[in-house]
């Protein structure tokens, strides 16, 4: 049965859609031809009149993500249509679908729907990831493009991932209380990670406090500050009921509102006074070269010689950029070394692997990755069987179309599945296993291919993420030294790491604790 609250809901919908039903009906569709129309929409659950499938998502069908790939599994079909109010929703789980969707009709589909959550991380609206296909979108995308992706950038970035990584080995050869050996909280020790590339990319600095009281790891504040990223990032499309129902929005029924301007304020709190005081120091004179992407923005000028950006535009892009650092690499590289920790026979080939090419007398660089494939090849096997979200970042329908032989109403959300794809039986021989190999045995070297997108990382087209050339290496740099440097196994009493799946995402169940024992000569972790 469902809640008082969905009840709420389902009676509040019906009668406010039964209101606008009227005026909805009387607009005409425009540019769709005879034979478009008598194409049958994908095959989906049967939706009650008006609400559609609302009831489905409001009741016991949580997370959503689970139930529309249980359906699609029922169903036995790799596209579907879900009707939530009057937004059809098409999610699709085939690498051929999806290359129809973001490069044959790339333009068809190349805006994004208007969210709860994706207004709050931009602040409404302002940045280049979640933003509407428009002039601010392109204003923020050439932005992006000459200051973040450009080749010096990528240089300097590179250099922050080389700082960071040293930093991770030290906290965790510093974990030994004396006798070499730590139980490490590996979720962390990455997502730290992660956050502090972000943080030196962005403001220059690794903390926005004085760290943990040893001065080797994270303190409050960075601890909060990732956190409250992560939070945003579950709760950007969560299936919310006031996006297919704006409506509702003021009663926040289902409270994700209250939850995600609750973490935004906290991420703010962190953010914006470096950007504050960072702009002071620009027009105050005390500046004269760009150090990092703050300058980058802060210093950016249009045709006529004045700031391309205002200040809350700063504010949006510095937070998107972050909201999209801190996920995919430590979310893989948590996945992966919980896989070759109870697969040792892996583990042991990826430390052959990085002995022979690197040696014990220095740590893993970035420069070193074009041979190390089987690193490589753990990374991509992590990206693939394990992403961090299970859908990409929806796309939107800008008219009329057709897929596979279906008909895709204009405003439709299409729902790229990295899950689904990644999975995907038809795609991949023994699917839910965890095998780095399936990459090897080519004269290629191993590198992150989505042409063909059997795997979605980063996606393609005009909407794909724009920094895959800094996720790729600061995800593989991170797993390298994480093997180079220690020998793991899991925490005493446990004789394999617990791969459960969390209920309500797709991170491990249990953040990942493991015992680290340094490998390498004492002189070669950095003090």
């Amino acid at each position: 049965m469902l809640d008082f609250t969905a009840v709420l809901a389902f009676i509040i919908c019906s009668l406010l859609l039964a209101l606008t039903t009227k005026r909805k009906k009387s607009k005409k569709t425009v540019s769709v031809t005879s034979y478009t129309r008598k194409l049958p929409l994908p095959p989906g659950p049967k939706s009650w009149p008006l609400i559609g499938n609302l009831p489905e998502i409001l009741g016991r069908n949580k997370p959503v993500f689970r139930w529309i790939h249980s359906l699609m599994k029922e169903l036995n079909t790799d596209i579907a249509c879900i009707r939530l109010a009057n937004t059809h929703v098409i999610p699709v789980t085939s690498p051929r679908l999806a290359r129809e969707i973001l490069k044959k009709q790339d333009s068809v589909f190349a805006t994004r729907p208007l969210t709860m959550g994706t207004e709050y991380c931009s602040r409404g609206y302002l940045t280049v990831a979640v933003e509407p296909l428009g002039e601010q979108w392109k204003k923020m995308r050439r932005v992006v493009a000459s200051h973040v992706t450009s080749k010096k950038s990528l240089m300097s970035t590179l250099q922050k991932i080389t700082e960071e990584a040293d930093d991770l080995v030290r906290y965790i050869n510093n974990r030994g209380n004396g006798n070499g050996f730590g139980v490490i909280d590996l979720r962390l020790a990455v997502r730290q990670y992660s956050g502090n590339v972000a943080r030196k990319m962005m403001f220059g600095v690794r903390h926005f406090g004085k760290g943990s009281e040893d001065g080797s790891g994270p303190g409050f504040e960075e601890i909060e500050h990732v956190e409250s990223l992560f939070t945003v990032l579950t709760h950007l499309y969560a299936f919310a009921l006031s996006d297919y129902v704006p409506w509702l929005r003021f009663l926040d029924l289902e409270g994700h509102e209250k939850v995600v301007s609750g973490a935004m304020r906290n991420v703010s709190k962190y953010n914006d006074p470096f950007v504050d005081e960072r702009l002071m120091q620009w027009r105050n004179g005390k500046l004269k070269e760009p150090q990092d992407f703050l300058d980058m923005f802060i210093m950016a000028k249009d045709a006529d010689g004045r700031p391309t950006l205002s200040e809350e535009e700063i504010k949006a892009q510095v937070t998107e950029l972050m909201l999209a650092t801190v996920d995919n690499p430590s979310n893989a590289a948590e996945w992966a070394m919980a896989e070759m920790i109870n697969e040792p026979r892996i583990m042991q080939k990826a430390v052959e692997e990085i002995d022979m090419v690197v040696g014990k007398d220095r740590l893993v660089l970035e420069s070193d990755l074009p041979n190390l494939n089987y690193v490589k090849a753990c990374v991509k096997e992590a990206f693939r069987l394990h992403p961090v979200a299970p859908f990409n970042l929806p796309h939107m329908s800008t008219a009329d179309a057709v897929v596979d032989g279906y008909f895709i109403p204009k405003g439709s959300h299409m729902l790229i599945s990295r899950m689904g794809i990644g999975r995907n039986p038809s795609v991949w021989d023994k699917p839910l296993k965890f095998d780095p190999e399936r990459y090897l045995g080519n004269n290629i070297g191993v590198e992150l291919d989505e042409t063909e997108l059997n795997i979605i990382s980063f996606s393609t087209g005009r909407r794909g993420c724009m920094g895959a050339n800094i996720g790729w290496p600061m995800t593989c740099v991170l797993l390298a030294r994480l093997i180079q440097g220690f020998t793991w196994s899991p925490v005493a009493g446990e004789s394999k790491i617990d791969m459960s799946e969390s209920n309500n995402d797709l991170f491990m169940a249990k953040p990942l604790h493991a015992v680290a024992k340094p490998r390498l000569a004492p002189h070669v972790y950095p003090t």
